[in-house]
C-alpha cells in the first residue's frame, strides 16, 4: 500500500499536497556564529509546522552585504565551520532546508544554496548569474556557476553534488521534486529553473538577497508569479531582511509562494524580526496540469538535451503521522472570486464573452431576432439580459428579442409575476403562452393517467411540459425568422438536469452552456447594481436572485414548492465537485477533503461525501449522452466546458463504479 494511503484523512500529504516554508531570518553581518542560531531556530520551526521544504535567503550564514569581507579568510573559514554546524544540528528535523553560504572549490568563491536534510548534504547549487549592474558588484567577489570544474565537491569528508542541474525529488512523496536558484538567476531570460521544470522539478525554490527600492516588491512578484505560471510549477522566494548592512542599500525581507502563476502567502515587509511564511502546494495541481499541456512536454523535447542533463538527487521525507489539515485557502467558489474587484471583473469579462458570442451568431446567420422562454428563474433570466445587450450592441431594437413566459401545471404566481415585470423593465417583447392546454393533449395521447384524473405526477408529466415549451420555441422561431436562444448552464450539464432533445437541452444557440450557476448568480447580481437596463429591470433581476431554484413542473400537494437541490444537491457544493473533477481530474476522496476545508462550517464530511456520490453517479453514468449532443455555445470560463466540441470528451456509456468505489473506500463517515 503506497505510504499516503495509511495516513489519516485528514492529512494533506495523504491528498497530494506538501507543505513549504519560506524563511526571512535576521543577520549579524560577518557573524556566521550569531547567523546559525537563527538559521537553526527557522529550520526547527518547519519542522515543527510538518514543513517538506524550507527556503531561506541568499548568503543567510555570513549575510549578504558583506562585500570585499567575503575575500577574508577568516569569515570564509568561519561560514564552513559553521555550516558544517547547521548541518549537524538538523539531524532529526524533516524538511529540505536550503541555505545560502560563501563556498571556496578549486580556489574559487562561489554564491551556493547548500540541500541540507537530516544531517546531511544533498547538494550544493552555485549561483549561475551573477549581477554586475547598477548597486551589484558580484562578479568581485564570486564566480558564476559556468566556472566550476566538476560536478561534484568533497565537503565535510563526503562526496555530494554541484552545480545548477541538481533536482532533489522525494522517494516516498509523488512529485515532489525540488530546484534550487540563487536571486539574479530568476531575472534572466531563461531562469535555469526552467530546464529543471522540463525535467519534472515542480517546486522551484529562489534564495534571494535582493535589496528593496521603489516597486520593486511588485516586480519580483510579478516575475516568479509569471514563471510558476510557464513552468507550471511553485516558486518560493524569499528575500534578505533584518540585520542586512545599510550602507548603501535597505532590505524588506520580502518572502511568497507562488502556485502556478497564484499567490498563495505573502509575508509582511519591513519586519524588525525574523520569520517564516508556511503554506501548502498542491503538488497533484501541478502534475495534473502537466499532464493535460501538450505544449509543456513538447517544450521538454526541444530542449531535450539541457532537459537530460539534470541529475536527480533522492531523498525521503519523514512524513508526519498525524492529521494535518491545510494552512491554504481553497475557495468554496471556485468559479467566483471571492474579492469584490476581482469578481466584478470576472462578471464584466464572462458576460462580454457571452454577448461577443451571440452577435457572431447572429452576424453570421443574417437573423436579427431572437425567440426566448422566460420562467423568472436563473438561467433564463441571465441569457435574456445577454440577449438585450447583444441587441445594443448591434444596434438592433430590443423588441426584436421575442420573449415568452410560458406557465404550465405548477407555475406559480410570483414566478410568472417576475417575469412579465422583467420582460416590460428591458423592452423587449412579451408574450403569454399557456402550455397547458398543449401539454393536456399530449398527455391524453400518448394515454398518460393525468389524463383520467388522476395525480399522477412521474418524469413524463415533467418532461411533457418541457418539451412542449421548447417545441413552442422552436415553430415561434421558424414562424418569426428566428434563433431559439438556449438557457441551461454547465452546472444543469453536469448533472443531467435537462430535458433531452426536445426540452431545455436544446436550442439554436445556447449563451449559458459553460456558465456554472453559481456564476450566473453573481452575474445577474452584478448586472443588477450596475443599472445597465434601468432601476426596475435591476428590481427584477434582484427578486430573480430572491426566488427559490425550482423547476415547477410539479404542483404543490402539500409538501411545498418542488427544489431542484433537494434531489440534485446544493449548486454550490456541487459546482466545487465539478470544478475539480473535470478541471484537474481529482480523485474523489480528494475533492471531499479539499470541500470540507472550504466548506467548514457550512456542510460537514458526511453530507458532502452524500451529495459528491450523487454528483459522480450522475455526471459518470447517468448524463453524458445529453452532453455528445448540445447546440454551440461559447466557451467562457478556464474551468472548462462541457462540449464534445470543446474541453470534454467521454463515452456516453461509461460506468462510474471507479470514482464512486474511491469515495466509499477513501471518505470517512
Amino acid at each position: 500500500m503506497p505510504e499516503e494511503e495509511t495516513l489519516p484523512f485528514r492529512s494533506l500529504y495523504r491528498h497530494g499536497f506538501a507543505r513549504v516554508a519560506v524563511g526571512v531570518s535576521s543577520v549579524e553581518v560577518a557573524d556566521p556564529s550569531e547567523n546559525k542560531a537563527s538559521l537553526l531556530r527557522m529550520i526547527g520551526d518547519a519542522h515543527e509546522e510538518g514543513a517538506a521544504v524550507l527556503v531561506l535567503p541568499e548568503l543567510c550564514l555570513s549575510a549578504y552585504s558583506c562585500d570585499d569581507l567575503f575575500h577574508q579568510d577568516a569569515l570564509l573559514k568561519d561560514s564552513l565551520a559553521r555550516l558544517e554546524e547547521v548541518m549537524a544540528s538538523t539531524a532529526g528535523l524533516c524538511p529540505i532546508s536550503f541555505v545560502g553560504v560563501p563556498l571556496v572549490f578549486w580556489g574559487k568563491l562561489f554564491n551556493c544554496a547548500v540541500a541540507i536534510h537530516e544531517g546531511r548534504i544533498l547538494g550544493i547549487i552555485p549561483k549561475t548569474y551573477l549581477p554586475g549592474y547598477r548597486e551589484f558588484y558580484e562578479p568581485r567577489q564570486f564566480c558564476a556557476a559556468r566556472h566550476a570544474l566538476g560536478n561534484e565537491v568533497e565537503i565535510f569528508g563526503e562526496t555530494v553534488p554541484f552545480g545548477n542541474d541538481l533536482v532533489f525529488r522525494a522517494t516516498n512523496i509523488p512529485d515532489l521534486a525540488v530546484h534550487a536558484e540563487i536571486c539574479e538567476d530568476v531575472w534572466t531570460p531563461v531562469p535555469p529553473s526552467t530546464f529543471a521544470a522540463l525535467a519534472g522539478a515542480t517546486v522551484l525554490t529562489n534564495l534571494s538577497a535582493s535589496n528593496i527600492t521603489v516597486g520593486k516588491a511588485d516586480w519580483r512578484k510579478t516575475l516568479c508569479a509569471g514563471h510558476s505560471g510557464r513552468c507550471v510549477s511553485a516558486y518560493l522566494y524569499a528575500a534578505a531582511g533584518p540585520g542586512e548592512s545599510t550602507t548603501d542599500l535597505a532590505w524588506d525581507g520580502h518572502a511568497f509562494v507562488y502556485e502556478n502563476g497564484g499567490l498563495l502567502a505573502e509575508s509582511e515587509r519591513f519586519s524588525a524580526e525574523p520569520h517564516l511564511t508556511v503554506t501548502d502546494i498542491d503538488l497533484g495541481r501541478l502534475a495534473a496540469e502537466r499532464l493535460r499541456l501538450t505544449s509543456f512536454h513538447e517544450a521538454a523535447s526541444e530542449h531535450r538535451d539541457r532537459v537530460a542533463a539534470i541529475r536527480e538527487v533522492p531523498f525521503t521525507f519523514a512524513v508526519p503521522q498525524v492529521e494535518l489539515p491545510l494552512v491554504r485557502t481553497i475557495a468554496p467558489r471556485p468559479y467566483v472570486p471571492a474579492d469584490a474587484s476581482e469578481r466584478d471583473a470576472r462578471c464584466y469579462e464572462a458576460y462580454h464573452i457571452q454577448v461577443a458570442g451571440l452577435k457572431k451568431r447572429l452576424d453570421a446567420s443574417g437573423i436579427q431576432k431572437l425567440v426566448i422562454g422566460i420562467s423568472g428563474g436563473l438561467d433564463s433570466t441571465h441569457a435574456l439580459i445577454v440577449a438585450c445587450r447583444t441587441m445594443d450592441a448591434l444596434k438592433l431594437p430590443r423588441e426584436n428579442v421575442l420573449a415568452y413566459t410560458m406557465p404550465g401545471f405548477a407555475t406559480g404566481k410570483e414566478s410568472l409575476l417576475i417575469a412579465h415585470q422583467l420582460m416590460t423593465a428591458l423592452g423587449v417583447t412579451a408574450h403569454e403562452l399557456d402550455i397547458k392546454p398543449s401539454s393536456k393533449q399530449m398527455l391524453e395521447d400518448i394515454g398518460h393517467p393525468y389524463s383520467k384524473g388522476e395525480e399522477q405526477y412521474d418524469v413524463t408529466f415533467e418532461n411533457v411540459q418541457a418539451g412542449e415549451r421548447t417545441s413552442h420555441l422552436f415553430r415561434l422561431a421558424n414562424h418569426q425568422g428566428a434563433m431559439v436562444l438556449g438557457t441551461g448552464d454547465l452546472s444543469e450539464l453536469a448533472l443531467g438536469w435537462c430535458t433531452y432533445g426536445v426540452g431545455d437541452h436544446m436550442s439554436h444557440y445556447n449563451v449559458n452552456a459553460s456558465v456554472p450557476k453559481t456564476l450566473i448568480q453573481h452575474l445577474i447580481g452584478w448586472v443588477a447594481e450596475t443599472g445597465e437596463f434601468g432601476g426596475d429591470a435591476s428590481a427584477a433581476l434582484r427578486a430573480v436572485l430572491a426566488t427559490e431554484i425550482t423547476p415547477e413542473l410539479v404542483p404543490d400537494t402539500g409538501g411545498g414548492v418542488q427544489s431542484t437541490e433537494a434531489k440534485v444537491g446544493p449548486y454550490e457544493l456541487q459546482d466545487f465537485h465539478l470544478y475539480y473533477i473535470t478541471r484537474f481530474g481529482f480523485r474523489p476522496s480528494k475533492v471531499a477533503f479539499l470541500a470540507e476545508h472550504a466548506w467548514k462550517g457550512s456542510y460537514a464530511l458526511p453530507e458532502i461525501k452524500k451529495w459528491l456520490k450523487v454528483f459522480l453517479w450522475r455526471f459518470f453514468q447517468t448524463s453524458q449522452f445529453k452532453r455528445t449532443c448540445v447546440p454551440n455555445s461559447p466557451k467562457v470560463g478556464s474551468g472548462g466546458s462541457l462540449s464534445p466540441r470543446g474541453d470534454w470528451r467521454a463515452p456516453s456509456d461509461s460506468s462510474a463504479a471507479v470514482w464512486i468505489r474511491e469515495l466509499e473506500e477513501n471518505v470517512p463517515e
